[in-house]
């Protein structure tokens, strides 16, 4: 069986840049397993399987250990092949997925994810979390992820936290941010959990990131930057029970797979 294969990198208008997915369309779903097999071979943060369902299209993200429920730098991927390569007559997608339905959109260069809001709330840091983080944060939030505010984006870059630590944790991963020096704010995240001791950029983070700083600094319009090693940029927008992600998507490789 030979399966299209595209690898695209969300959240930057450069090749190297921002976060690489894998995107494979299907005409049909696969054993999970095999799917399982295919994105540890991508060896990526995630792998995206989409079957064209007439209205939508349903869509699934692996990454090389384990199925997630979602992802939003490899639904803005999936959104880029189908709008480019499957079917350029579209600008608007719909997603179906196990966490409700999704929305893409496209004006100009940018895609626009319209995804949940997850509404961070204050916790108790559990010991091994504090204990993981060279640095101490200010303040603890819990969602589907924990998320860590530090003072300043010098905190964010020098952060060197202890993996097998957060591995251990009762979350998906960890959050940290902070006010940025020249964006609203800046975050890295860390899912050792699953397979992804960091992500390049994080499209799902911002589910409750953009939440969390839109109170804070009380504008609905926000500009961020992750600032992994690869880096990406994201313009969100605070729509109460939902947020705006936009950023740009350039593709790096279209191939098969033989399986």
């Amino acid at each position: 069986m030979q399966l299209q294969l595209y690898q695209i990198d969300a959240f930057t208008s450069d090749v190297f840049g921002g976060n690489p997915a894998a995107v494979c369309p299907l005409e049909y779903w696969l054993e999970d397993k095999i799917l399982q097999k295919i994105a540890q071979e991508n060896n990526l943060s995630e792998t995206a399987f989409f079957v064209d369902r007439g209205d939508f299209y349903q869509i699934r993200w692996f990454t090389p250990q384990t199925e997630v429920d979602l992802c939003g730098h490899a639904t803005l991927a999936s959104a880029f092949v189908i709008m480019n390569y499957l079917n350029p007559s579209l600008n608007k997608i719909v997603f179906g997925s196990s966490g409700g339905e999704l929305k893409v959109s496209k004006k100009e260069d940018f895609y626009s994810l319209d995804f949940p809001a997850h509404i961070p709330e204050p916790c108790d840091a559990p010991e091994n979390l504090l204990s993981a983080m060279d640095i101490i944060p200010e303040k603890v939030f819990a969602s589907d992820n924990y998320m860590l505010v530090y003072k300043s984006e010098a905190d964010i870059r020098q952060l060197n936290p202890y993996m097998k630590l957060l591995k251990e944790l009762d979350r998906l991963g960890v959050i940290v941010t902070s006010p940025g020096e020249n964006s609203d704010f800046v975050s890295r995240f860390f899912a050792p959990a699953v397979g992804i001791p960091e992500d390049p950029v994080t499209g799902s983070a911002h589910c409750t990131l953009i939440p969390y700083w839109a109170k804070v600094l009380n504008k609905k319009n926000l500009h961020a930057f992750q600032v992994s090693e690869r880096g990406g940029e994201i313009f969100g927008i605070d729509n109460g029970d939902r947020v705006t992600i936009s950023g740009k998507v350039v593709q790096y490789l279209e191939g098969t797979i033989t399986i």
